[in-house]
């Protein structure tokens, strides 16, 4: 098949969705699709926020990249960029020859392949990867009235799809109290399970020494922005250092809050025991990973967190908060849900699982059998499913 898959958000921007559906797409031409990935222009300096040259990313064979003008506009990673929708990318669809139409967002992309959805009449297949309430706060209009228009809209953009996904069940139930009423199933993304796994104890060792990284360390990767809460995270540790003075918490990403959080961190006098990395190669965080003891997590914006996925396959326990969709993915028997916001009970657990060895150790094998389902291959192959399924009731039409 021919797919064509529009985002809002793509390399190099960091961000959770760009990977998983570079990792979607690898996987469906490994099984001989071809992929046209259509997404904004990103200019040097959005480059240079992970230290990259501003060249193409070259992503193998059967998968192609089509940019689309864009302009600038406040995101939490500094790197956002806005498409207005004009229609013009179905002469590059037409070219393509597309079988069917991938949208993973709802934003200025996203109408640009409902628009040329409609204009070539191709099937439109829709994933909410977005709790829209969690970021409205990025734009000036801040209000409950403006929430509840940003979920009718968004009810009303995927109500325009042939059918939906979502990373977890409560995005679509919310969709559906504001008036959607589609077709839809909760899907997991992909993991890279050949690149995401424990290491024996002499490789974790020396990978510490090369990070410099006590017995003791905590991992967060992710953005750094408001609704990841990382400050309770960092205030957490403050209190685990009253009792364990090794600790680290070592924070890997770039975001508009560094600045803030590193004054935090200079305020809890905790310099020696929190490292910022900054936005890391794929070595560096492959290896970030397996040099950690534990996960932690205190977003109230996750549908279903790669990082926390990540972090799982590589035999963490792992500790989230009880919001969204941590609570399908976080369990007693792989790791700990607390309420958002609690600093003590974050404390405390990380100060348990820093202690007892053996429990950590059976969270994280836990967790690392609970991600098997959620292979590259197998959602790819899911995915391969919905597309033909789609694609034939189209037909049949």
């Amino acid at each position: 098949m021919k797919i064509a898959i529009f985002a809002d958000n793509f390399y190099p921007e960091l961000s959770g969705l760009s990977d998983s559906i570079i990792v979607l797409a690898k996987n469906l031409a490994v099984m001989g699709h071809q992929v046209l990935f259509f997404v904004p222009q990103y200019r040097q300096k959005d480059f240079s926020q992970i230290n990259q040259p501003m060249k193409e990313i070259h992503l193998g064979q059967n998968i192609y990249i089509h940019r689309l003008f864009s302009f600038a506009y406040p995101a939490p990673t500094n790197q956002g960029r806005m498409v207005i929708p004009t229609g013009v990318s179905s002469l590059e669809l037409k070219k393509f020859q597309a079988d069917l139409v991938h949208t993973q967002s709802f934003f200025g992309v996203g109408l640009e392949a409902l628009i040329a959805a409609r204009l070539l009449k191709l099937p439109l297949v829709g994933t909410n990867h977005t709790p829209i309430t969690e970021f409205t706060h990025y734009t000036p209009l801040k209000s409950r009235f403006f929430d509840q228009l940003s979920l009718n809209y968004v009810a009303w953009y995927y109500n325009q799809c042939d059918y939906i996904t979502a990373p977890d069940r409560e995005i679509i139930t919310e969709m559906q109290s504001h008036g959607f009423h589609g077709s839809a199933q909760s899907l997991s993304n992909p993991i890279e399970l050949d690149r995401f796994f424990p290491v024996s104890p002499t490789k974790k060792r020396n990978l510490k020494a090369k990070f410099k990284l006590s017995h003791r360390t905590v991992l967060y990767a992710g953005r750094l922005a408001p609704e990841k809460h990382l400050d309770v995270i960092i205030q957490a540790i403050a209190l685990v250092k009253q009792k364990m003075s090794e600790i680290n918490l070592v924070i890997s990403g770039h975001g508009v809050l560094e600045s803030s959080l590193r004054q935090l961190v200079e305020k809890e006098k905790l310099e020696q025991n929190v490292k910022f990395f900054g936005t890391v190669n794929r070595q560096t965080h492959q290896e970030l990973y397996q040099a950690a003891d534990l996960f932690v997590l205190a977003s109230t914006a996750e549908t279903q967190s790669l990082s926390l996925m990540k972090a799982m396959a590589s035999g963490l326990p792992v500790i989230g908060v009880r919001a969204r969709a941590l609570p399908e993915y976080i369990n007693q028997k792989n790791g700990f849900i607390i309420d958002v916001g609690d600093i003590h009970a974050l404390a405390e657990k990380i100060l348990l699982l820093m202690t007892n060895t053996s429990l950590a150790h059976r969270l994280g094998q836990q967790g690392m059998s609970d991600v098997q389902k959620f292979s590259a291959r197998q959602i790819a192959q899911k995915w391969q499913q919905i597309y033909l399924k789609v694609t034939r009731q189209r037909r049949g039409r």
